[in-house]
This record gives structure tokens, sequence and C-alpha cells, in this order.
């Protein structure tokens, strides 16, 4: 692949006139500026649905393969006849630069379901709805059933459900199913709305040469229609209940370590199925994207495991991973370069090793360059490799302006002024470091749009350990001007990242 660069926006960040990002006119727009100025990679997080029950974050979601139904324009439904504009009157009042998703989840749902039940006579003979479900069986039908239960229980986790119902006896199943049939449908069509609105959008940005770069997080939630219907690919007790649970070992920012909670996989059993439900999961994504980001690559290789109940991440243990057994199984089955890696954190010489094998790009933050051991930081631009993806921060970090003004110390805004050649200031530091990336000798450059615009913290997208305010950052509209455009155009033309003419 040539020298490119790219934007990080998530669609939730989107502007919009209900609420929160979607797949509609505003994504086109972002697909217009990207194209003018210049970048030809629209990295975005997961499109899964997110609950308020933990924080609304994309990588804590029932599902790993649906979509997010919130994302689904109501200017496209008009479009295509669903719901009139008239329809469409409300009095609730949406902020521009938050996303408040219990307003916006009551208000979107309320109208979605009304255009369900106008439709629910004419929706199983629709050829294209039909053929949709058929495609998207092997997870769809879970899924559906999934969410249509944990809505008749008032939003209680499958765990917690009458025993027959948890453990998927056969009668029982087909008990539901049958009694559920309205909500069941209704919940297709939903994930029928939003595949069809993301591959309309998906191939506006590939006609604009601008190819969709999507995550793929490594873990799935305890309380999915994953680990509910696929019980066995996951350590789990008697109860169907974790016996381990994912998190990260103590260290310098967190004493007591993280403790996610997901599930740990029960890789022997998967190896012994060719992992199947994996590759399963790659080949969704990889219909939905471009280009995949495969979250927490070291936890492939090794993942700390802590054993269930224990209050806090210190008493975990690292354990080996499925490492190269399963990406020689990803590797025979899609093409290498649809992939990069997320190699941050605590990263030993097998986790280098797996990644250099099979030629797989990982990741250089700037934030991270400046800490100490100048000047070999592999962070530091200079260290970078050519086969590497060069950002300024992630979604996990501080905006470059709430970086500098509130995470650096005297001698790091020292270090850093030094290393660039000139004084930075809160004014300037974004600027500079948005050239510094793009000069980067890594092939790809990925820039968060908050430090394009030189916002501050107050745009962060996540705090990780935090469980309030994430993930609600909304981009404000016409905030991307004709000057901000040429100037990105013009940067990424002088460092080799425009596309070709």
């Amino acid at each position: 692949m040539d020298r490119r660069s790219g934007i990080l926006l998530h669609i939730s960040s989107l502007p919009s006139n209900f609420g929160i990002g979607d797949f509609g006119p505003w994504a086109c727009q972002f697909v217009d500026f990207l194209f003018r100025a210049g970048q030809t990679i629209w990295q975005i997080l997961p499109l899964t649905p997110v609950n308020g029950g933990t924080g609304n974050s994309p990588y804590s979601s029932p599902s790993s393969f649906a979509l997010n139904p919130l994302f689904i324009s109501l200017e496209k439904l008009i479009i295509d006849g669903y719901v009139s504009l008239k329809e469409l009157n409300y009095d609730l009042s949406f902020s521009l630069n938050r996303v408040n998703y219990d307003l916006v989840r009551e208000f979107k749902l309320n109208v979605l379901n009304r255009i369900f039940a106008r439709h629910y006579a004419k929706i199983e003979n629709d050829p294209g709805f039909n053929t949709f479900c058929a495609n998207n069986s092997f997870w769809l039908d879970d899924y559906c059933l999934y969410q249509a239960i944990k809505d008749y229980f008032q939003g209680i986790a499958w765990f917690s459900w009458p025993r027959p119902l948890r453990f998927r006896d056969e009668k029982e199943i087909k008990k539901w199913s049958q009694k559920l049939t309205r909500e069941i449908l209704k919940q297709k069509f939903f994930q029928f709305l939003a595949f069809d609105q993301w591959q309309s959008l998906k191939t506006y940005a590939n006609g604009k040469n601008i190819l969709i770069l999507g995550d793929i997080p490594i873990y799935v939630s305890l309380d999915s229609s994953d680990v509910w219907a696929n019980s066995e690919y996951f350590l789990l007790d008697k109860e169907k209940l974790p016996l381990f649970v994912a998190g990260a070992p103590p260290d310098y920012f967190s004493p007591q370590g993280q403790l996610w909670g997901n599930p740990i996989y029960d890789w022997e059993k998967l190896k012994k199925e060719n992992f199947d439900w994996w590759i399963k999961r790659i080949e969704h994504n990889l219909a939905l994207y471009d280009l995949v980001r495969l979250d927490h690559f070291r936890g492939f290789v090794s993942f700390w495991q802590v054993k269930a109940g224990e209050p806090t991440a210190q008493n975990g243990q690292w354990i080996k991973g499925p490492g190269d057994d399963l990406f020689q199984v990803i590797m025979n089955t899609f093409d290498v370069n649809c992939f990069l890696v997320e190699d941050l954190g605590h990263i030993t010489e097998d986790v280098l090793e797996l990644r250099d094998k099979y030629n797989l790009p990982g990741m250089n933050v700037l934030q991270f360059a400046f800490n100490s051991d100048i000047p070999k930081n592999p962070y530091l631009p200079h260290n970078h490799r050519k086969n590497s993806v060069v950002y300024t921060g992630t979604h996990d970090n501080n905006t470059i302006k709430g970086w500098y003004k509130n995470e650096l110390n005297i001698k790091q805004r020292l270090m850093l002024s030094e290393y660039i050649g000139k004084d930075i200031n809160e004014l300037n530091v974004y600027n500079e470091l948005v050239r510094l990336a793009l000069s980067s000798t890594a092939k790809l450059s990925v820039l968060p749009i908050q430090d394009i615009l030189g916002l501050d913290a107050r745009a962060r997208m996540n705090l990780p350990g935090s469980r309030s305010d994430n993930w609600e950052w909304r981009l404000l509209p016409d905030i991307l001007n004709q000057h901000i455009e040429e100037n990105l155009a013009r940067l990424t033309f002088i460092f080799g990242r425009a596309p070709a003419i």
C-alpha cells in the first residue's frame, strides 16, 4: 500500500438533526470533506449496538455482529418512503456537541417502532429483506431472539433468565421464538435497515477512493448474544457464569490493574474447530469495512486472566494465547493487507515476532513518544517502522491540546520543543504534531479530527476506567471549513500522502 493518510471520527460523532451521528447526509458530507482534503482512509470505532448499562461503549456490545440501530438515518428513511417529514416533528431539544443516549434512544426507537408497525404486514414478502436474513442467519437469528427476550424481561441479562432459556433448552427456544415472532421480526427489520444504509455509505466512500477502516475488539461482552448462543467457546462454569475474566496487569498508571470483566475464550475448543467462529467474525467485518484493526493484539499471544470474583486485576496471571495457530488460519483465509494491529501496552518480544511474521502494521502514538528514553523511544517519528500507522492519539487518548495542557510536565514540554526545533505552546502544539505525524516514515497516518481542529480536553472521546461522559463528543456543524480542508490537503500533498491523480 502506498503512503496514505486519513481521519479518525466515529459515526456517533457526526453532526445530525436527531442527536447522534448516523449513516445519512452528514456522513456523505464528511466523505466529501475527506475527498477534498486529500484523505483516503476513514477510521471508525465498532458499529455495534451500545447500552447505557455499560456506559454506551461500542467496545461493550450485546452483539459483535449487529449494527447499532441508532445509526439509522431518518432522512434516508424519508427518501425511501418509510416515514414522512411531517411525522418527524419533535419537541425534544438535542444537543449539538454531545450525544444524550437516553434521549436519542427514546426518540429514535419510537420512530423505528412506528415504521415497523406500519410495514409489518409486507416485510416478510420483501425479497431484499429475505435475502439479507438468509445471508446473515448464522448470527442474526440468535441475536434477534436474544434481543427480543431481553426486551421482554426489561433488560435483564441472559444469565439471569429462567434456567431453560439460559441453557437454551430446545423446546424452550422454540416456544419463545413463536411467542416473540413479531418482536424478532422487528429486530431483523432494524438490522436490515441499518446494513442497507451502511452499505450505501461505504459504497459512496469507496467511490471517492476512500477506504473504511473498522475495528474488531478482541473480547465480547458477557451479556451478549455471542456468549449466550456460543457458550461452548468461553470458559464458563456449570451455571454459565465466567470462571475467569479479562483485564490488564498493574502498571505505573493503574496500580490495581484493569478489570474488564469480559469472559475468557476457550481457545482449545476454538482451535479444535479450526477457529471457525473467529473466521466468521472476521469475514463479517471485512464485508463491512475495507480494512480492520485487530484490537489488543498482544492478547492473542498471551492475555491477563483474573479469577472471577476478584475485586481487582492484581491477582491475575499471564496465560498463553492462540498465537500463530490462529493467525495461520486467518492469513490463509484473508488478504494480509486488510489488517493492522493494536500493538500498544505491555509488549513482549513474542508479540513483535508474531506481528512481524505476517508483516502486520502496528501503531505509533505520538502522545507516547515524549515520556522518556529519548532518542530510542519507539514512538518517536525517526524510529517508526515503514510498515506501521502513526497517530497523534487514539480514541482512548486526550486530545493533543488537552494532553499538552494537562498531562505533560515542564521537562516533557521542553523535550517536545527541542525535538521539533521550535518553541511549542498550547496554541501551536496540535498543528505541529499533525505535521509530525504526516511527515513520519510510517506508510499510514490517521489523525483524530479533534487534533486537526485543535480542540481541547472537552472533545475527548473516552477516558479509560471512567464510566461517565464517554463516547458522547460530537462534531459541530460547519466547523470543517475551507481553510481547514485546504491546509490539510496541502500538508498531505507535501508529505507524499495525497492520492495519485
